[in-house]
């Protein structure tokens, strides 16, 4: 009963626009979806390059430090029988600046398999500005003050500064305020179902940002 049926439908045509029917619909099925998914992966890059160059800035931290220091130096002459010195009271007043340009950062985007590596991150670029003043200068003229003396004193100055610097929490600061700059492109890639990698490890959140981090 069904052959003669199958027969009869094949003889009025209707089996025949039933099949182009289906692989008509197939075909448009699969190029519909293959055209939104490749919508969508090229969207969803274009929004993570947008985030990344949003935060493809120079991130500054500043500090101000002051010292009191003297300064003196002596030279002798016969057979150090008779000497001539020279010393002052400097006091410093420096503005110091941690900055990291993000926009030398560097990294990969792989659609493909929806990864946000970041290759390298720049190092901190501090920047010492010291200004020094001079009080109760004392010399002769035999011994005065010159620019050698003004350049080992600034050598010095800045030497005591970047002391000050690696104990105090200025980079540490800095770096806090790079991680928060980098948490943008984490959350983005987290809510796109994209995942971010540096260092060969896959950062799921903040903290472990700032733990991988290590500059």
């Amino acid at each position: 009963m069904l052959i003669p049926l199958v027969q009869a439908i094949g003889r009025s045509g209707k089996l025949l626009y039933l099949i182009v029917f289906v692989v008509l619909g197939v075909i448009a099925y699969k190029y519909f979806t293959a055209d939104k998914n490749a919508a969508t992966t090229e969207y969803n890059t274009e929004l993570i390059q947008q985030q990344i160059k949003s935060v493809g800035k120079l991130v500054v931290t500043e500090g101000h430090y002051s010292q009191v220091m003297t300064y003196k130096d002596q030279q002798k002459y016969m057979m150090n029988l008779l000497s001539f010195e020279k010393k002052a009271l400097i006091i410093i007043n420096a503005d110091v600046t941690v900055a990291y340009d993000l926009r030398q950062m560097q990294y990969d985007i792989d659609e493909k398999n929806k990864t946000i590596t970041i290759v390298s991150i720049p190092k901190e670029e501090i920047k010492i500005s010291p200004d020094i003043q001079f009080y109760d200068v004392e010399q002769s003229t035999m011994n005065p003050f010159t620019g050698d003396d003004y350049n080992k004193i600034n050598k010095k100055v800045k030497a005591d500064l970047a002391k000050k610097i690696e104990k105090s929490t200025l980079k540490s600061n800095a770096k806090n305020r790079l991680v928060s700059e980098l948490a943008k492109v984490l959350i983005l890639t987290n809510s796109m179902g994209w995942k971010l990698e540096y260092n060969n490890q896959v950062i799921g959140s903040e903290k472990q940002m700032e733990e991988t981090i290590k500059l």
